[in-house]
């Protein structure tokens, strides 16, 4: 994939996941500071249940905003495009589907 192409989808993805993480971790305090408004027994875990879902949500948006830092590292170091694992080349449809991908199709598969 083009230097310049590689360079445009991670920051395009990486403003986008900001901005996503900025939206959850406001949402996770909003639960937190929330006022208690269970009106029956069933409804009293409600908070809690929306506060892990936001949390994981948050998690799981951070771990991908280091994903795309990591993969803005290998294009500054000149090793965007190969498999951290065994340096292999990885497609550009892979990139271009998932511009921080860092496993090539097989090595990704082989890891589930």
């Amino acid at each position: 994939m083009d230097e310049s192409r590689a360079r445009s989808l991670l920051r395009a993805e990486r403003d986008e996941v900001a901005g996503l993480l900025r939206e959850a971790e406001k949402a996770t305090d909003a639960d937190l500071t929330a006022p208690d408004s269970a009106r029956d027994y069933g409804d009293e875990a409600l908070p809690l249940t929306e506060e892990a879902e936001d949390e994981a949500i948050v998690e799981d948006l951070r771990e991908r905003l280091a994903a795309i830092d990591r993969a803005l590292g290998r294009l500054e170091a000149g090793t965007y495009g190969r498999s951290v694992l065994s340096g292999q080349p990885i497609s550009d449809e892979r990139l271009e589907a998932d511009p921080a991908a860092e496993l090539t199709v097989e090595e990704a598969r082989a890891q589930r």
